[in-house]
């Protein structure tokens, strides 16, 4: 038996109501613990005074594994060559930024205090890929949203009227099949509309092909995971990502939900108006309005951070329309049959351009308007807003408005101008990147004993050196606990350990399957068995959490 005290801390807890609280922290056997349940077992003391105790940070959205990523890597092979991990006991056996290998993803992420990150965008068809990748990141707990709602087999369930019910039953066989925790929808229609020569799909437009709208692929879907009772809502990549005016594609959106829960994700990149000369503006204080009037929305902002990176999504649609801007001039587009798309575009953002200038402010805008802490997350969309290193930064910007007032005075005028960002005096506490960082991103997916420091909650906790500094305190972590282990030490990675696979299994109609296997054999080339994956297929370390579902009434 292993118990380790943590001393002299305060306590940061949002989700138990600790605030500041000086108080021990006991991790028993890999679990927080209360302080009478201890006794005189105490192996390990760690000395937190002058430090903020938290939980370990949670990314609910981070591309960082799948066959994009290593797409990525490859059109990028230049980045991967120049930035190579520091040589350590530890490290040393991975690179990359934007482009990071699985091995330096959990490093980087760890320093930082993180120890739970989820993969955003699934293809069925890669699930497996995915999976052996995300088995390879260290310290991290990690699972898959499933990407659906451009797959031929729903689309034609939908258009034929086969009923909310097989639907249902469907989305459950895929969520079984490819071991993943939530669904995801990536330009609803749009991308199986490109690959009928659409080159964009707005709300209420027809598919070209299927002759349904995005909007009934959402709200079907919506019910879908509702009914399933699927802890994360639909993570919804909308339509119109980066066109001007898609501000009115968004509310339309939050709108057909019809007060069913919804998370918006990369909100940032769809908040886009029309004013102004140049015919582009900020649509975000609109965009913020409407999700602090709907308690059923949630977003992630995608927050871009000014330099080079690369851009990786299943949007086939937009990444082909971007294509002429991308830096260096190289991009791949790839269809994947009968399921989704891929296009990487590399790309950086520069501070002197009025578009990336108005972007960035945008973002911090969207963090500043909205109202509820416990509905807006932190991103970056890694690597498509900027690489997950930058959180520090971000952080800092959120927290301190002289500096945030600072670098925005650097951004040209005519971005200026369009942008209410210096007029916002809103701080974030400590309290506020607790919840956005750790609280929020555990109660929206669904994971009960993470993101807090009460009894029974995994032993993931991390000690800051409260620094007046933000970007330095968040930089690197003081101590990490990873299952009640020290990972962490004076900023310092001093051990390797494996974290989790979460996902969810609902249940469905048997007869999917016979459904399936005939679908398989006819349209998909191989196996419907062949595709399922096995328990044994995802982690060899510590394995899989399962989480339970309900249907609703």
């Amino acid at each position: 038996m292993s118990a380790v005290r943590i001393t002299g801390g305060k306590v940061l807890d949002p989700a138990n109501g600790e605030v500041g609280v000086e108080r021990d922290v006991f991790i028993q056997d890999g679990r927080i613990a209360a302080s009478g349940a201890v006794g005189e077992g105490v192996t390990e003391t760690i000395d937190a005074k002058g430090g903020v105790v938290m939980a370990g940070a949670i990314d609910i959205h981070t591309h960082i594994a799948g066959g994009k990523s290593n797409i990525a890597r490859l059109l990028m092979v230049e980045e991967q060559r120049a930035i190579r991990e520091p040589a350590g006991p530890f490290c040393a056996c991975g690179g990359g930024l934007s482009t990071m290998t699985a091995h330096a993803t959990g490093c980087r992420y760890v320093e930082m205090g993180y120890t739970a990150a989820f993969e955003p965008a699934v293809v069925g068809a890669n699930a497996r890929h995915m999976h052996y990748e995300m088995g390879d990141i260290p310290f991290l707990d990690t699972g898959g949203y499933l990407v659906l709602g451009n797959d031929d087999f729903l689309l034609d369930l939908i258009a034929s009227g086969a009923g909310q019910q097989a639907v249902n039953d469907y989305v459950a066989w895929m969520l079984a099949a490819t071991k993943c925790m939530a669904i995801k929808i990536v330009n609803p229609g749009g991308i199986n509309a490109f690959k009928f020569n659409a080159r964009r799909l707005d709300l209420d437009e027809a598919n070209p092909h299927y002759e349904i709208t995005p909007r009934k692929i959402l709200t079907t879907l919506i019910r879908a995971v509702t009914e399933l009772g699927l802890a994360h809502p639909i993570h919804l990549h909308g339509c119109n990502l980066g066109v001007p005016g898609n501000e009115q594609t968004t509310l339309d959106t939050i709108a057909a939900t019809e007060g069913l829960p919804l998370h918006m994700t990369h909100v940032q990149f769809h908040s886009y108006g029309t004013e102004g000369d140049r015919k582009f503006s900020s649509g975000a204080a609109k965009i913020a309005e409407a999700v602090n009037k709907n308690p059923n929305i949630s977003i992630d902002v995608g927050q871009i951070m000014f330099g080079q990176t690369v851009t990786a999504s299943a949007d086939l649609m937009s990444q082909h329309r971007n294509r002429g801007i991308a830096t260096p001039k190289r991009w791949i587009g790839m269809d994947i049959e009968m399921d989704a798309a891929c296009g990487i575009v590399p790309f950086e953002y520069k501070d002197k351009s009025f578009v990336n200038a108005l972007q960035w402010a945008i973002g911090l805008e969207l963090f500043l308007l909205v109202e509820d802490p416990w509905r807006i997350f932190l991103t970056t969309d890694h690597p498509n807003g900027a690489p997950f290193t930058t959180y520090p930064h971000l952080l800092r910007l959120l927290m301190d408005k002289p500096f945030r007032d600072e670098q925005f005075a650097k951004l040209p005028k005519s971005a200026r101008k369009h942008s209410i960002l210096n007029e916002l005096k809103r701080e974030y506490t400590l309290e506020e990147i607790a919840i956005v960082t750790r609280a929020a991103p555990a109660k929206i997916l669904g994971l009960t004993d993470r993101g807090h420091l009460g009894a029974g909650a995994a032993g993931d906790v991390v000690i800051y050196r409260d620094d007046p500094d933000r970007e330095a305190m968040f930089s690197k972590a003081e101590y990490v606990l990873k299952d009640g282990r020290v990972v962490v030490k004076d900023g310092e990675i001093v051990d390797v350990v494996y974290g989790r696979t979460h996902s969810v299994a609902p249940d469905y109609d048997k007869s999917m399957d016979a459904k399936l296997d005939r679908w398989f054999d006819q349209a998909i080339g191989f196996k419907a068995k062949t595709f399922k994956m096995r328990d044994h297929e995802i982690r060899d370390g510590q394995g899989t959490v399962v989480h339970a579902t309900k249907r609703s009434a």
